[in-house]
Formats: C-alpha cells, structure tokens, sequence
C-alpha cells in the first residue's frame, strides 16, 4: 500500500529530525516552517515546501505540527492561512506541541466540525531522539484515528503510548515536564551546594548519579551542567512554559503543584541571566556566583 502523504508544520530543534525520519522512511512530505531558510535543507532532501500552513495541509492525508506553545499552535492551526483552512474532510490532525489542555480540548471541536479527528501527540525526547527516531509519543485521541497516524508515528518513535481521549496526551507531557523540571533545580542547587562547600565535584557526583538520586535525567543533566556545554537540546525558556502549564493543570484538578513555585522563579532568574535559549541544564548558572 501506498504510504499516505503527510504534511509537517514547525522546523525547530524536534520538527527538523522529525521531518528527515519521514523522508528517509519513504513519506511524500510536505514542510512549513515560519522562517523559511529552516526548511530549504529539507526541500533539498526531497520534502516540499509550503509557502503557508493551509497549502502544506491542503497536501496530506495526515497533518502533523510541532510549534512552542499554545499561541503558536492557534496560529498555524486557525490563523490566517491556517492549516485546518486547507485540510481536507477526514484528514487526521495531529498537534505534537506541549500544549495545555484547554486549548487542546478547544482545537479538537474546530476541528471536529470541519470533519477532522485530532490527535494531541506530545512526545518524550529531546533533539537528539528526533533525529535518531526514538521519540516516545503520548496520544490522546481515537483509536481509530491513531491507527490513520500510526505509520507516521511509528518512523519517529521508539514508542506510540495511546494514553486515552483527547487531552490525555497534553496532560501527561505536562506532569512529565512538571517532574523533570523539579529534578533539574534540585541537581542545580546540589551542584551549587557541592561546588560552594570545597567538595570534590567529581567524586559526590559519582556518588549522586550512581545511587538513588541517580536517574537518566540527572546523570545527563550533571554532565551538561559540569561541562557548562549548554547546546540546546531542550531551552530553559520553554522547560519554564511548561511548568507554568502544569501549574495551571493542576490547578483544575485541585492540586496545587507547590514545589514546582520556586523552580519556575529560579528558572525565571537563570532567563533573566541570558540563558533562556541555553538548553535547560543552564539553570545551574542563576546559583554559581559571579
């Protein structure tokens, strides 16, 4: 069977390997991206690109977007030339975005009366995932449109989890991010502690990253912090986003989230010290002294 044609909106640091696991998988591929110099390597690699997001969707059969944050996916979604716009009767949308809940819930009725099921995917995975196709996708949605999604999907992932209705998926990135986002603070400070005190760094982080504090997050984040290599992979700036979103989510559910308050503030102090497009383990450098 043919492989159905797919269209991808949003070239950053995911969109992009995201977008190369399609094309190397045989996907007729159709790119948008708000800077256009993000997707004239991919127009060289076979992808074609649109000149907006309603033409890209006007091209596919499933309709993929990888953007920040709420606005941003409104934009691409319902704005002007969005792509719901161009998307045809049946096509399946499926926004990967960390998202809230709320507009998640609120996309999926527009796109339910122009005749289109919407998937909210997120996914667990930084740049290097996407590149390599080892994402983790979290779905809300039906089961009979992920099956629509899945070849997609499945070029990109190590895993498809369908997590149950829509929203689902939005919710349970956020509670991820909420988590990682506390585990980085708490090793910034720890570091901050170690370097501060006269305590060998590098044999109480042998300690910290091969006993019980130590999982795959704080191992990775303690080289990046050590090394002071703040490539983004995942920016401070949005890690922040997403733990304000998480905050809000548990606020309706009448949870209050209260050790993630000062972990956005810290956060907040590292942006304001110029690392908001560092990657996140930046968040050390608001507690190293001058």
């Amino acid at each position: 069977m043919s492989k159905p044609r797919v269209a991808l909106i949003g070239l950053g640091l995911m969109g992009s390997g995201m977008a190369r696991r399609l094309l190397g998988a045989g996907f007729p591929l159709t790119v948008y991206n708000r800077s256009p110099q993000r997707a004239a390597p991919l127009e060289e690699e076979g992808a074609r690109v649109a000149a907006s997001p309603r033409e890209a969707a006007g091209a596919a059969d499933v309709i993929f977007s990888m953007v920040a944050d709420d606005a941003a996916s409104r934009s691409v979604w319902l704005g002007k030339d969005g792509a719901l716009a161009g998307a045809a009767r049946g096509a399946v949308l499926v926004d990967c975005g960390t998202l809230t809940v709320g507009w998640i819930e609120e996309l999926s009725r527009a796109a339910a009366a122009a005749g289109c099921p919407l998937l909210d995917a997120p996914v667990t995975g930084s740049k290097g995932h996407a590149a390599a196709g080892e994402l983790l996708f979290l779905v809300g949605g039906s089961a009979d449109a992920l099956e629509i999604a899945r070849p997609a999907l499945a070029a990109m992932s190590r895993a498809i989890v369908h997590v149950g209705p829509t929203g689902s998926g939005a919710l349970l990135k956020l509670v991820n991010n909420f988590l990682c986002g506390v585990q980085a603070a708490s090793l910034a400070e720890a570091i901050a502690l170690i370097e501060r005190s006269g305590l060998d760094r590098t044999k109480a982080l042998e300690v910290l990253t091969t006993g019980a504090p130590g999982s795959p997050l704080i191992k990775t984040l303690a080289g990046r912090m050590t090394s002071r290599d703040y490539t983004p992979n995942f920016t401070l700036k949005l890690a922040q986003k997403d733990m304000n979103y998480a905050v809000g989510e548990g606020r309706r559910h009448g949870v209050p989230l209260s050790t993630v308050t000062p972990v956005i503030d810290l956060y907040g102090r590292a942006i304001e010290g110029g690392h908001g497009e560092e990657d996140f383990a930046a968040v050390v450098e608001a507690l190293r002294k001058p």
